[in-house]
């Protein structure tokens, strides 16, 4: 999407261009090109009494495929990766250039290069959003049209396509696949309706990541009629039917109809879409599913209960253990042998040396070495010096309010204070990590990753506290900074607002390098203190069931914890009285509002910040008690390690090949 700098402490996004110097293990297949189009309007030719529909007055791109190879581990197999780049038809319009317009020139090349530019670009003005919906269909598109070539190559009936494919709709963001997919089966393939209809519910399948309405994408009628104006008369169709089924099975339920049309209030709705035209639809953790079926689609699963289902994430320990951690590999190999690699239940037999005091010290041992390597990053890339003896508590993932990094650096300027009133407190020397993205239009994200910076200068630059809290954050975090993270962690930082993490996997990527989760009871949090032992990690905060019930019948006043809480007051008023950011007491302002808000206490504090803040402290004193007994600390990582074994990706893609794809399974002559 964007490489990170962060520049006087604010995030500034430059472009990453990993393609600067070319790619030498692609391979460009320019014979299996296809146009995509966008733009123009349709026509319908009748011939013979039937109706062709015709798209007329589009400009369109080709998709010109790079074939990236993806190689199995030790077993002489190698897939492919396919990905698209986008080229102008017309490359230079010479009859233009003569005539002056240098613009009009270059505007098919400037077209289809903007397209592949920037992923997700920032959407919050019009052009943003077309230029998503552009890129949307673009991949789509591209990917639709060649399976089905593909497919003609080898097989004669159309209607027979779902035996061959399955297109797993990975979030919203792909749905347009399900009328695309519908208008080849149409226009191009002379399928009636209903055919069309039968082999597109049976190759689409749909994955669902989010728990958060705002983000099950929307289409404003407007914009996307006008991009896509076959696409759009196509989904206008699927709504017909889909409201026709509604009406059938809840007769003259207005309030149904309202909350499950897939073209409403102006808005085309990609998730509803998806859950209509899929065979399948699965949440990524257990709570997840259940969170999808009960509450955010509850109508759908009323409607259609036996599409639902769960499949809970996994990680590639092959990456993030193998290669990430060498040092704890070849331990792990040499406690339990090396089927681990390719069977991580297996790792499973690594619980028989968690009291074996040897095991321990050899394990904290590799730990404290691990340490040592992210201290020299961290000393290369932020010219901070770190003690790799204290906790290394780390909070990396993508940045959002409902992840509540904001709750984490609250807390450590709550730390802060104490040790400035109490410079001897007897604590534990702690070094907060963190590592975040914020989405290029997401102002309070961007003024979190601020404020971060700002107490980490205040805070690392103090002599008087004696190093016993370093505060770092990791610019441009990525999966090669992030196998360095994760080997080196004490403390996995999950502290989501329950009900609102779909899954997570950095939760399990820290698990799998004996960090001990720091977590609420949310996403694969649940599942992970499931297979652990609720004694191996620090849960706090609230159940997703008490934060449904304030959502659904209000009665949380943030404005009561800040009358009647001293501490958490004096927190939020160094927000707002320039104790970090001297030049500007005002740049905090935004967040202390969202926090507080007295005009509104209803939109305020929506993730409840405050409300588990004292829970997530003590959880924090609980740590510092814990990790003074190195021998049951050492326990509790070891015992980790051991039972991670659920959250393989390899067991995760198992299940959807049993329960979703109906693959048969291939042995390979090795």
């Amino acid at each position: 999407m964007f490489k990170q700098k962060i520049e006087n402490g604010f995030q500034v996004e430059v472009p990453d261009e990993w393609l600067k110097d070319g790619n030498p293990f692609e391979i460009r297949r320019s014979e299996y090109a296809q146009e995509v189009k966008f733009g123009g309007y349709v026509r319908i030719d009748n011939k013979d009494g039937v109706n062709h529909f015709v798209q007329d007055g589009y400009q369109s791109v080709m998709a010109v495929p790079y074939d990236l190879p993806v190689i199995g581990y030790g077993n002489n197999v190698v897939n492919t990766l396919r990905i698209w780049d986008a080229q102008p038809i017309n490359t230079f319009n010479l009859d233009s250039f003569d005539r002056g317009d240098y613009q009009k020139a270059v505007e098919q090349e400037n077209l289809a290069k903007t397209i592949v530019e920037v992923l997700y670009p920032n959407d919050n003005h019009y052009a943003g959003k077309e230029l998503r919906l552009k890129q949307q269909y673009f991949f789509i598109s591209a990917s639709v049209q060649r399976a089905i070539v593909k497919y003609k190559e080898k097989h004669e009936d159309i209607r027979k396509f779902h035996e061959k494919v399955v297109f797993q709709l990975n979030d919203t963001h792909p749905t347009v696949a399900v009328p695309e997919l519908m208008r080849i089966l149409l226009d191009e393939e002379g399928l009636e309706w209903d055919e069309a209809w039968e082999v597109t519910t049976k190759t689409c399948a749909y994955t669902n990541h989010t728990i958060m309405s705002e983000a099950l994408e929307k289409w404003p009628i407007e914009l996307f009629s006008r991009l896509l104006p076959r696409i759009y008369q196509i989904v206008e169709e699927i709504n017909r039917r889909f409201q026709n089924q509604i009406q059938a099975m809840y007769p003259g339920n207005q309030e149904k109809l309202r909350k499950m049309s897939i073209i409403y209030d102006g808005q085309v709705k990609m998730a509803y879409m998806a859950i209509a035209a899929s065979f399948s639809v699965n949440g990524v953790a257990r709570l997840h599913t259940e969170i999808l079926k009960h509450q955010e689609l509850k109508d759908f699963y009323e409607m259609m209960p036996e599409k639902f289902n769960n499949k809970t994430n996994g990680i590639t320990q092959r990456r993030f253990l193998l290669h990430g951690n060498p040092l704890l590999a070849d331990w792990v190999t040499s406690k339990v042998g090396d089927e681990w690699i390719t069977n991580l239940p297996h790792i499973k037999k690594l619980e028989v040396y968690a009291d074996d005091l040897k095991c321990q010290q050899e394990f904290l041992n590799i730990k404290y070495q691990n340490k040592i390597r992210l201290a020299r990053y961290i000393m290369e890339h932020n010219g901070i010096e770190v003690d790799p003896r204290s906790i290394f508590d780390v909070q990396v993932k993508r940045l959002h309010e409902y992840k509540r990094q904001l709750m984490n650096i609250l807390h450590v300027m709550y730390l802060y204070n104490q040790l400035k009133d109490n410079p001897d407190m007897d604590m534990v020397p702690r070094t907060f990590i963190f590592g975040a993205k914020a989405a290029a239009g997401y102002k309070r994200a961007k003024l979190t990753i601020k404020l971060i910076n700002s107490v980490a200068d205040v805070i690392n630059n103090d002599k008087s506290i004696k190093g016993k809290i370093k505060v770092v954050f990791i610019e441009d975090y990525r999966v090669s900074n992030a196998e360095l993270i994760f080997a080196a962690a004490d403390v996995s930082e999950q502290i989501s607002t329950a009900s609102k993490e779909a899954s997570g996997t950095g939760n399990m990527k820290f698990m799998l390098n004996g960090a001990l989760t720091l977590g609420t009871m949310d996403g694969a949090n649940v599942e992970i203190v499931e297979e652990v032992g609720a004694d191996y990690a620090f849960i706090f905060g609230m159940s997703s069931d008490e934060v449904i019930n304030y959502e659904k019948n209000g009665g949380y006043y943030p404005m009561d914890i800040f009358n009647n809480d001293q501490e958490i007051r004096r927190v939020l008023m160094q927000l707002i009285n320039g104790y970090y950011a001297p030049d500007n007491p005002e740049l905090f302002r935004d967040i202390y509002d969202s926090l507080l808000n007295t005009k509104s206490s209803d939109k305020a504090d929506t993730y409840f910040i405050l409300k588990d803040f004292r829970s997530y402290a003590e959880a924090h004193k609980r740590i510092d008690a814990a990790y003074r007994d190195e021998k049951w600390w050492a326990k509790a990582a070891i015992l980790n390690v051991a039972n991670s074994g659920k959250f393989t990706s390899d067991r995760t893609i198992e299940e959807y090949v049993k329960d979703i794809w109906h693959l048969k399974k291939v042995t390979v002559e090795m």
